[in-house]
């Protein structure tokens, strides 16, 4: 009789604490364990991060990180960290949220606009992506690259097509220059080739014609009339005679880099340059910004005309006057200057 007791009780204990354990195993898996009152949370875990890393950046996300530890190592996550941007939803259990940090990595949609240069363009995608400004810059600029695949220092810039894309947020600094890359040769299709052949320029050359268009006016419907405007003056031999190059060409020397050139005036012109337009034929050895896609559509698709000048329509700001003959191009360049004038802007 006594011996039954003593088994009984010993059964009694066993289920107590297989109660106990079944549990505990139920809170650290089940339980929600969410800390936060937005609806999702998200989590970036850089390439090469330890367990101590994430869960650096999940304790103040989680109710207990104890139960979530224990999870953890028994589910084998301390020893297999994945690098990526991970959502937590409110309301998750430990287990859910391990499944997510190991196996869901969300993409970004990562954008750019018109960044004037590889090193403005690096510092606005390292802002968006793991990897940094100095080596997104290293990788746009390595020669062998650039030479691989027919650019330049001076034509790099225009690999770059400004839109947005979807990238994981570990993406690398190589790895963001070869999709670019891909993104570069799908724009690229034969017809738009095609039509650069046809007005005889390379790739090239179509964007840094696209480059002064834009820079000339961020009007979409306009620039496809100043396109033929600088053809048509490439065709007759004629100077480009742009004035965004001599700004240009103006601040890549000392004196001007703190400057901000509003008008320009007769000292540009004279510029040492190959970017001087004024005395140099032809385009300039590369693109002078980073053209919108619908500036290189209207190369491609630049307006037939006779027009061999604009200027700045003073009465619209934002659009241009054109002209056939150099007498009626300066009666609105005199009407702009005389505006410019008025406005105090001298220089």
């Amino acid at each position: 009789m006594y011996i039954k007791k003593i088994l009984f009780a010993i059964v009694l204990i066993g289920l107590a604490v297989a109660a106990y354990f079944a549990y505990y195993v139920y809170s650290v898996m089940m339980n929600s364990n969410t800390a936060f009152n937005n609806d999702t949370a998200y989590v970036f875990v850089a390439t090469n991060s330890t367990y101590d890393d994430v869960r650096e950046q999940l304790e103040p996300l989680l109710k207990d990180i104890n139960t979530f530890d224990a999870l953890a190592k028994q589910k084998k996550y301390v020893a297999n960290i994945k690098a990526g941007r991970f959502a937590i939803t409110k309301g998750m259990n430990n287990n859910d949220i391990i499944n997510s940090i190991r196996s869901r990595n969300l993409p970004i949609k990562l954008s750019f606009n018109n960044q004037e240069s590889l090193e403005k363009l690096a510092g606005r995608v390292s802002s968006q992506i793991e990897a940094d400004s100095m080596s997104l810059l290293n990788a746009m600029k390595d020669i062998s690259f650039l030479s691989k695949y027919g650019f330049s220092k001076a034509t790099a810039l225009g690999m770059y097509l400004p839109n947005s894309y979807e990238f994981f947020w570990n993406t690398s600094a190589e790895q963001f220059r070869e999709r670019m890359l891909t993104e570069y040769n799908r724009f690229w299709t034969e017809a738009r080739n095609e039509k650069a052949k046809a007005i005889g320029l390379t790739r090239d050359k179509v964007i840094a014609l696209a480059s002064i268009v834009y820079e000339e006016s961020k009007q979409a419907s306009e620039q496809p009339k100043i396109a033929g405007v600088y053809l048509n003056r490439i065709k007759i031999g004629m100077p480009l005679q742009a004035d965004p190059t001599l700004k240009f060409a103006a601040y890549q020397l000392p004196e001007y880099k703190e400057t901000v050139i509003k008008r320009v005036l007769n000292i540009h012109k004279e510029i040492v340059s190959p970017y001087n337009t004024y005395k140099n034929l032809g385009l300039p050895p590369g693109l002078i910004a980073m053209p919108d896609i619908s500036a290189i559509d209207a190369v491609l698709n630049y307006e037939r005309h006779q027009y061999l000048y604009f200027c700045a329509d003073a009465k619209h700001l934002g659009f241009h006057k054109f002209a056939k003959t150099l007498s009626q191009h300066n009666a609105n360049a005199r009407e702009y200057q005389h505006y410019l004038s008025s406005q105090g802007i001298n220089k």
